[in-house]
């Protein structure tokens, strides 16, 4: 498979919106969907789809292997962020300086285009591979996660590689997160008589320095070994009706990273206990919190796992940095771990690129990602 139409299928994935539904009125993944399948499609590869949501459906190739009771799922999601921000054109890729512009070019087209390649390229060499091979274009990894959801329905699969910029690291660790809302309530009033009402923004400040404190100790906290600490920010505030209204309400939601071996309900507990705290050292103060908005645990494959293994053997066969390696954010691996299938991240790019103003991949370790896969495929037993 020649580095032109490998370029030239990352450009015709950028030039296609696929900004997620839940983002600005964002027209979803149909559009790129039919691609991936038309894709395969003229390369007499077997697809299929899976319904998500209505209009929504992750896309399978299936590649048979010389044992097909064994299969390796590669896995790229469709969507993208919201381009809101953006000072390039979003959807108008350029290339300049070895680099690919524009949404969704870094997370995780590239990633998508050169999995999309492999199996191309093994097909046109006449290649069977050890295992069967899976190629999963899945919907709505940037909001809910719910494309990799119906994906690990029932699967089966001795390993798995998820798409995302890791600059051609193999990640066998991601760190969770959590996400929810915490409330205020006081009473509303006229503004020029505040000793009548109960300001719901004052009562907020008080828990948004309590959290300022309490993140502030995760840094005190042992480390793991390839994440670091657990982090947790105030990402959102939302309160009052009007400038001359004492408001009655206000909101924060609050994104919390998680470390292995991290539980949803043990982390939660300590911050309603954090909760119960202030209501006790400021009576009146109403405070309470909502079940969370998104959940999702760690990812931690092994070093011993297969997966890991030919990873690291293939990237040291290329020159590359064989020795696996931790990222702070979370992905669709850890749906797939929970499922029984040793996952990695491996894909071209750099995170810092991902959601960014100007997002761009390069394009040198684009073409590693496929001679990567490629290997990797041929040498999984």
């Amino acid at each position: 498979m020649s580095d032109s139409s490998l370029l030239l299928t990352l450009a015709e994935l950028v030039n296609i919106n696929s900004v997620n539904s839940s983002y600005d009125g964002g027209p979803g993944e149909a559009e790129l969907a039919a691609y991936v399948r038309m894709f395969f499609d003229h390369r007499g590869i077997e697809t299929w789809e899976q319904e998500v949501f209505p209009g929504r459906n992750n896309v399978i190739a299936r590649l048979p292997g010389r044992d097909s009771s064994r299969r390796i799922v590669l896995e790229a999601h469709m969507d993208t962020v919201s381009v809101k921000g953006m000072i390039i054109p979003p959807f108008e890729p350029r290339v300049a300086d070895g680099r690919m512009y524009g949404r969704g070019s870094c997370d995780t087209k590239a990633g998508l285009a050169t999995m999309m390649h492999a199996l191309a390229s093994l097909k046109a060499e006449g290649i069977t591979p050890p295992c069967e091979v899976w190629l999963a274009a899945v919907v709505d990894e940037e909001y809910s996660y719910r494309g990799v959801v119906k994906l690990c329905e029932g699967i089966s699969a001795v390993a798995s590689i998820v798409a995302e910029p890791t600059e051609l690291r193999a990640v066998i660790a991601t760190k969770g997160v959590l996400r929810w809302r915490i409330v205020a309530r006081g009473k509303a009033a006229h503004s020029s008589k505040p000793h009548l009402g109960v300001n719901a923004i004052h009562h907020m400040s008080r828990v948004v320095l309590a959290l300022e404190e309490m993140h502030a100790r995760l840094a005190e906290d042992a480390p793991h070994a390839l994440l670091g600490t657990a982090t947790g920010n105030v990402g959102v505030i939302t309160g009052g009706t009007q400038v001359n209204f004492v408001p009655d309400q206000c909101a924060i939601e609050i994104d919390r990273r998680l470390l292995p071996g991290e539980k949803v309900e043990e982390v939660l507990a300590r911050y309603e206990t954090l909760l119960v705290e202030l209501r006790q050292s400021h009576p009146g103060l109403d405070v309470f919190m909502e079940a969370p908005m998104l959940t999702d645990e760690a990812l931690e494959t092994p070093e011993s796992e297969g997966v890991v293994q030919v990873a690291s053997s293939v990237l040291s066969d290329l020159g590359l940095n064989a020795s696996p390696c931790g990222v702070s954010f979370s992905c669709d691996a850890s749906k797939l771990a929970r499922a029984g299938v040793p996952t990695i991240v491996f894909g071209p790019g750099s995170i810092d690129r991902a959601h960014a103003a100007v997002e761009y991949v390069e394009l040198d370790q684009v073409q590693l990602a496929l001679e990567f896969l490629k290997r990797f495929l041929k040498s999984f037993v």
